[in-house]
Formats: structure tokens, sequence, C-alpha cells
């Protein structure tokens, strides 16, 4: 294979499978809480059949079994910042798949709380490793302008994950009294899993990683099969040589310079990835995901099948809704699709407040509640489910990509993992003055992106670089950004065989 197939076979073989997982597992305990064989195989966080002061306590333990995957995650991502660069992508890949299955198994064959927290951490770990390395092999493999609508389907798959673990539960939930319900619906991410394992190694290393590496020859090879070309054509030797030079430019930057604000501005280039990934879950993307089906039982007052199928179809209206990123991320652009996103999201959280307030009173008020829970899973995937990853990617200079990625990546996992355990007792405890936090974070998000964050839309990595470089302040970068001309397409070409022939 080579060109497009290529470029496909990653999504669907390594993309797609990775976070698949990541959504299955985020949010498949969260739905298992009230079946019947769990409740009495964990009754430490029963918090069905427990009411007042006991209910409260089997709330927060209930949390934490919950958030310690994101714990797990947390870790696994910062743990890239060191093996990314010296393993490889495909290498720190494989190791993440590997300690998913591990985890996965113990997770499936827990009988008492611990072993289910172990599994559960060890899980995390695994999906940390992926989730931090996966996005950067693929933006360092995608020519510019299809660089976008592929990494952006992180964000597809994380949600069909969400959707299908809903589904799963609801046919599992009906298995009264048997542990084979709970146990059968986490055994569905092991096909994802070996997916992973069997396909990564049969695909190329990214480019720039072997030019890092000092494997020019490897890298000509890899990127020639991955654009469709010669290895002596012109696009292909013009594209090695830039990220040649980017890679000199740079010089031999540590981890320690991320804090520095020299003329390549990393440190504003990290505070962008990081802030961007703190939006992502402050903003309600965890509280809606993971804890919809409880949101439905107890905010709205819903049986537990009804809540199921409510959760099932939102998520899976979350899925589809994802189509629309794809389709306008490389036409609007990164800044306007996260401002997009931002705002609906907020307005979305105020409208959840008030209809939940209302909601012990009048019919109307529930159904008006529910209605914004699906709303809002139309305006996340617009731009804070896969465009947060694309942009960190985007932004971060090649020798530490790796490192600005896992970083930003595991604080978002801190702020899911602050999400997943407070919302348990947040909504047992405040219950509609909880959505108010989220909305008044989404409030932020719109000036933040229009002040501060530079458009990356058809560029490729090396010419970021350059535009934080030559930028004299942030607000000039941001400007530079919208209206230097781009250099892609036709004009991209004759640029590569002019170099060509100029070294002829």
């Amino acid at each position: 294979m080579e060109g497009d197939r290529v470029l496909w076979a990653q999504i669907f073989l390594v993309l797609a499978p990775s976070y698949i997982v990541f959504g299955y597992n985020q949010a498949g305990v969260g739905g298992l809480v009230d079946f019947p064989s769990w409740v009495k195989q964990f009754p430490e966080i029963d918090t069905t059949n427990t009411t007042g002061a006991q209910k409260s306590k089997n709330s927060t333990v209930q949390g934490a079994v919950v958030a310690c995957y994101t714990i797990g995650a947390l870790f696994g991502s910062l743990l890239c910042t060191w093996i990314g660069n010296r393993l490889g992508r495909r290498r720190t890949i494989f190791l993440g798949a590997c300690v998913c299955f591990v985890g996965q198994t113990l997770e499936c064959t827990a009988y008492a709380l611990a072993h289910l927290v172990v599994g559960r951490v060890v899980l995390g770990f695994g999906v940390g490793i992926l989730s931090a390395t996966v996005p950067v092999w693929i933006s360092e493999c995608c020519p510019p302008e299809k660089r976008g609508r592929n990494v952006v389907l992180v964000g597809m798959f994380i949600a069909l994950g969400f959707a299908t673990t809903q589904w799963v539960n609801f046919g599992f939930y009906h298995i009264e009294d048997l542990a084979a319900s709970w146990r059968g619906s986490l055994t569905v991410p092991f096909f994802f899993i070996f997916v992973i394992l069997l396909s990564v190694f049969s695909l190329p290393e990214s480019p720039r990683w072997l030019v890092l590496v000092h494997r020019s020859d490897s890298a000509r090879l890899a990127l020639a099969t991955l654009r469709g070309k010669d290895t002596d054509s012109p696009e292909v030797i013009a594209e090695i040589s830039d990220i040649e030079l980017a890679l000199e430019e740079h010089g031999n930057l540590k981890l320690k310079d991320l804090f520095t604000m020299t003329e390549d501005k990393l440190f504003y280039r990290f505070m962008l990835c990081v802030m961007l990934q703190f939006f992502q879950q402050m903003t309600g993307g965890t509280l809606i995901s993971v804890y919809t089906s409880i949101i439905f039982q107890d905010n709205l007052g819903l049986g537990a099948s009804t809540s199921k199928i409510l959760a099932a179809c939102a998520l899976t209206w979350k899925f589809l809704s994802c189509f629309v990123s794809f389709l306008v991320i490389d036409r609007l652009g990164r800044r306007l699709a996260l401002m997009i996103s931002g705002g609906g999201m907020a307005l979305c959280m105020v409208a959840m407040a008030v209809s939940t307030y209302f909601s012990a009173t009048t019919r109307s008020a529930s159904i008006t509640m529910a209605l914004f829970v699906f709303i809002y899973n139309f305006f996340l995937p617009i731009g804070f489910l896969g465009a947060n990853f694309l942009y960190t990617t985007e932004v971060a200079p090649s020798r530490l990509r790796v490192a600005m990625q896992s970083i930003s990546t595991a604080n978002q996992w801190l702020w899911m993992f602050v999400v997943a355990m407070i919302t348990p007792v947040a909504i047992t405890d405040i219950g509609w003055r909880y959505y108010i936090v989220y909305a008044a974070v989404g409030a932020v998000v719109v000036p933040s992106i229009f002040l501060f964050y530079p458009e990356t839309m058809g560029r490729n990595l090396e010419e970021m670089d350059a535009i934080f470089r030559e930028g004299s302040s942030i607000f000039e970068v941001v400007s530079m950004s919208k209206t230097l001309p781009r250099q892609n397409g036709p004009t991209r070409e004759m640029e590569a065989k002019a170099y060509v022939e100029e070294i002829n």
C-alpha cells in the first residue's frame, strides 16, 4: 500500500481502535454501577439501594473507582515524555496496547474492589500511552491539507466508543443477577486491542521521528510510501529537507526549555496545549459522556432502563455529530471551530442548570433538560472532541512534540479525574448548581481562542515553527497565522521542483 491507502489503514487499524478503547473504557464502568450483579459483587460502591449518609459515602468511593482509570492514564501520558522519542511512534503504540491488554484482563476477572481498581489503573496507563502517541504519529504522517480531517477523527472514534458502551451495557443489563452481564460488557475492548497489536508494525514509522534519530534514508522511504511518490521525487526531497532544517534550527531542545520564552516561544506554545486540554474537560465533556445515564436517572427521576436507552441515544447522536467536525475542520479552521464549540457548550450548560432546577416540579423542564443534553452533544465534537488533540500536535516543535502532547494530554486526564471523582457527589449534593461551573469555563473559551490561539489550518508543521519564531509578540503570531499565504498545493510543488533543480 501507498499514498491514501496507507493513511486510511493508519486510521482504521490504529487510530480507530485506540480511541474506541479510550471512549469505551472511560464511559464503561460508569454505566455498570446500577447492574444488580455489579452491586452484589461490589457493595462498597452501591448508590442504587442506599440512602442518606451511606449513599453519600458510597458515591465518593464510586467516583474514585471510576476515576482511578484516569490516574493511570495521566501517568501513562507522562511516561511518553521520556519514551516517545526513544522508542519511536510505532513501538510506543505497541507498548500501550500490550498494557491495555493486561489491564483489561485484570478488570474483567475482578472479584474484589481492590482487584478492580488495579485493573482500571493499569488499563488507564495503557490508554494514556496511546492517547499521547497516536495523534502525534498520525499528524506527522499526514499532508497538511488532510491532517485536520484525519486527526479530528480521534473525536469521532471516542464518541463511537462512548455510544458502543452504552448500547452494550443496555443489552447486558437485562442479564439479571449474573456476573456475565458486567464481565461480558468489559470484554468487548479486547477485539480492538488485538487489531492494534496485529497491525501497527505493518504501517510506516513517522518520517519526522526517523529524521530526528538520524535515519534520513528510512525517513525518505516512509514519506514516499505515505505520499504515494518515488523516493527521488522533488516533493519528497523538499519535505525531508524542510524537516531537517526545522530540527537544525531548534538545536538540541530539552524538556526544561518548555518553560522558556526565547524566539521559539516554547512556553507560550506549551500553555496553548495545556489550556486547550483543560477547556476540553471543564466544559463538561466527561460529565455528559460518563454520567449521562446517572443524570437522567437521578436528576430527572427516570427509570434505569429508560435512562440507559436515552444515554445510548445521546451518545449515538454525539457520534453522528462528529461528521460535522470532519467536514468543517479544514474549511472553518481550528479557531472558529473551537469558538463555536466552546460557546455552544456554555449556553447548553446554562440551559441544563435552569431546566434541572425546575425539573422536580415541571415535567416539561425534564424534557428540556434531556433535549439540551442532545444539543450539547452536537456542539462538543465540532471543536473539543478531536480538534484539541490535533491542535496540540500542530503548534509543538518537532523535538518537543511528544513532550508537549504527553504533558497536555496528562493535564486532560488530570481534569478528567477531577470531574469523574466529584460528579457523583456533586449530582447528589448540589444538583443544578453543578452545571454553572461548566458554563462559566465555557464562557471563557471564546475570548481565549480569539485572542491567543493562532490558526494552523493548511500549514505544514515546519511552517508553524517559522510563524512562532518570526512573530515578535503573541498577538503578532496570531495575526501572522491568519494573513500569511499558506505553503501547500501547486505553490508548494513548484517550490519543491525549484529546490531539486537548485541541488542538481
